[in-house]
């Protein structure tokens, strides 16, 4: 999957899924974002074992992996984690981040209907996504998408600094983001997306 969108401001970018060869790519995205925006961040990204890991997890089945490029240069990164078996067999964690030049252009709602695309393909009935109380910028953007709060748990995870934090678990059905989706697309400029 490759195709090239427009912004709101004009610009176009493109949204494709992770080669193989996008490491070296990833690791300049992830080491130019601010420290505060990593802080909150699952793995350490500064380190080039954990982004090697992704391919294969890619590989495996486990996840589908997307990333945008404008002018040769990631921007963002969006990944759809397939749990695959089990209780889990159709439930699938969203996870993204966006560069701050990026932000706030309609960039982070275009990568998340792009997962709910593969997470139809994959018949995911449900999509929960997890993060840190300080992220209020990112728990925003997952209620305009239409998750929901299901679960605060104080101090469960640590930072990437080592401080405990409270974490936040949404959840949303498939059927529920697209219609949440189908809403956002009838109230705005969604057409020239696509």
């Amino acid at each position: 999957m490759e195709k090239t969108v427009k912004l709101k401001e004009g610009r176009d970018v493109i949204i494709r899924e992770m080669h193989e060869d996008d490491t070296d790519a990833m690791f300049t995205f992830f080491a130019r974002l601010p420290t505060e925006d990593r802080k909150y961040l699952r793995a350490d990204v500064t380190q080039y074992k954990v982004l090697e890991g992704r391919y294969h997890d890619i590989e495996e089945g486990r996840a589908r992996r997307l990333v945008v490029i404008d002018d040769e240069e990631f921007v963002a990164d969006g990944a759809l984690e397939l749990k695959g078996h089990g209780w889990g067999e159709n439930i699938a964690e969203m996870r993204l981040i966006v560069a701050r030049s990026h932000q706030r252009l309609g960039l982070g709602s275009l990568l998340a209907r792009e997962l709910y695309f593969l997470a139809a393909e994959h018949k995911v009935d449900r999509i929960v996504t997890r993060m840190m109380r300080p992220q209020v910028g990112a728990y925003r953007i997952m209620k305009r998408l239409g998750f929901h709060d299901e679960f605060l748990i104080p101090e469960q995870v640590r930072d990437q600094d080592g401080v405990w934090q409270d974490l936040i678990i949404m959840r949303c059905n498939l059927e529920d983001l697209w219609r949440e989706m189908e809403g956002q697309y009838n109230d705005s400029d969604w057409r020239r997306h696509r």
